[in-house]
């Protein structure tokens, strides 16, 4: 007996999505397994998504080398990643301080993160600083200041590491950026200065280390978006569908755990380019490269729209 052709499509639907699953369990087992025993930086382990990538690698048996710029943030996640860890499965982190706004310290951190165990593996820099002003109102110093943190650091530290990794003809160096390394838009013209400065020198760096086995990757999203989901007190007017899904679009960002799991799937993979964000963001991708007026236009309305709005308040 024949399966009826009306049920061919969802069966179809159900075994693909089956497949997707069992394909997405095995590269997770296999993440833990890739890592183990690989000495992983992360220059902002406090952060959200640095504290999730430190239980993931730490859970896969890599040797951890953190860094922040607190001391006893540091040391309480020391304290959680190590009191229900297995030692005969796990290594205790190293603990190093680090401050990309502190420059002249750069030589002595990058020293002590050399010393932790001797080499790295893997160069997770995700430390950040976010600004959202109009250009006329940054200082010069406040200009410095997130160029430091978001480009020069990132690439000092670079620079540090690679001649380990190029000696040993292997190492990964991981750049989490944000899609304003690729994509401007107003009010965050120092933050999208320095996403893009950071962009263009891993992009070179990457064509220029290929040829000694290490690889460069850069993982571009989109907001993150560590906030809680608020609790449905009581129905809200639904919207048109439309519009409910342009405002899930907006509202949602990434979430620090799915950016620490594609953190770890980039370094399994050694994809070199990855983009986590929804489809708006990506369109304006395609518009700045194909339209690039229509885009201008559409970011030039927005603004007169919030000053409209600003006024009227």
């Amino acid at each position: 007996m024949g399966i009826p052709s009306v049920m061919v499509v969802p069966l179809l639907v159900v075994f693909a999505a089956g497949v997707y699953y069992i394909y997405n369990e095995a590269m997770r087992f296999m993440s833990k397994s890739l890592v183990r025993n690989k000495v992983v930086v992360i220059t902002d382990a406090v952060s959200g998504v640095g504290t999730e990538c430190a239980h993931l690698f730490h859970k896969g048996g890599a040797r951890l080398v953190l860094c922040g710029t607190s001391w006893d943030k540091l040391e309480s996640l020391f304290d959680t990643l190590t009191s229900d860890a297995d030692p005969r499965e796990t290594f205790a982190p190293k603990l190093v301080l680090l401050d990309f706004s502190d420059m002249d310290s750069m030589e002595d951190v990058v020293a002590e993160v050399m010393e932790s165990y001797g080499c790295v593996d893997v160069l997770i820099c995700n430390s950040s600083m976010k600004l959202k002003a109009p250009v006329q109102s940054i200082s010069l110093q406040l200009d410095r200041n997130i160029m430091d943190i978001n480009y020069f650091g990132p690439s000092t530290l670079a620079k540090g590491v690679l001649p380990s990794m190029i000696s040993r003809r292997s190492g990964h160096i991981i750049l989490v950026n944000s899609i304003q390394g690729r994509l401007a838009v107003p009010f965050r013209s120092s933050y999208a200065a320095s996403k893009h400065a950071a962009q263009a020198f891993f992009d070179c760096l990457r064509a220029e280390v290929e040829e000694y086995g290490v690889v460069v990757s850069t993982v571009s999203h989109t907001f993150i978006n560590a906030s809680e989901p608020p609790p449905v007190t009581e129905p809200s007017p639904p919207l048109n569908p439309v519009a409910a899904y342009i405002t899930s679009q907006l509202t949602h960002g990434v979430r620090p755990s799915v950016l620490a799991n594609e953190i770890i799937q980039t370094v399994n993979r050694k994809r070199k380019e990855v983009l986590l964000a929804h489809p708006i963001p990506r369109v304006a991708l395609h518009l700045r490269s194909l339209v690039p007026a229509a885009l201008f236009a559409v970011l030039a309305a927005g603004v007169k729209d919030s000053v409209l709005t600003e006024q009227m308040q």
